[in-house]
């Protein structure tokens, strides 16, 4: 089941700009290791969800994943040869707006070697180029 809102103010959103380096959200918080984007753009639910269950099943019973994005906007678009004008398309999937620095996804319980694997998978089911970083040797993304 792909991750939407449960109710939203504005049903059709603008895409709007998408720009900086994100200011929250850029340090661990729950778990000992993670991993970090180094671009900004969109990720969609079902991306979100497609890693979560390859890390799951890479790491089985032994670890926690905790998920720190959550898709709070709609993307819209209009049918393939549909003529100009009739308004805005309909709602076709939910995204989460990514900032270069951002924790995507955080392991605790497993080990280094583990959890690196496992983030490696992660990333080849994401859109953006990301990073592998520990609660104990990470610098700030703006050094």
């Amino acid at each position: 089941m792909a991750l939407m809102p449960k109710n939203v103010k504005h049903r059709k959103t603008m895409r709007g700009k998408l720009g900086g380096v994100t200011s929250r959200g850029a340090h661990l918080n729950f778990g000992d290791y993670g991993i970090q984007s180094l671009q900004g753009g969109w990720i969609t639910a079902q991306q979100i969800e497609s890693a979560r269950i390859v890390a799951r099943h890479f790491v089985g019973d032994m670890g926690r994943l905790f998920i720190r994005i959550f898709p709070h906007r709609n993307f819209t678009s209009r049918p393939a040869e549909t003529r100009m004008g009739k308004g805005k398309g309909m709602p076709e999937k939910w995204i989460a707006d990514i900032r270069p620095g951002m924790i995507l996804f955080e392991l605790q319980g497993v080990s280094e070697d583990i959890a690196r694997e496992a983030f490696r998978r992660q990333a080849h089911k994401l859109p953006l180029k990301t990073k592998f970083v520990t609660k104990s040797s990470y610098a700030n993304f703006r050094d």
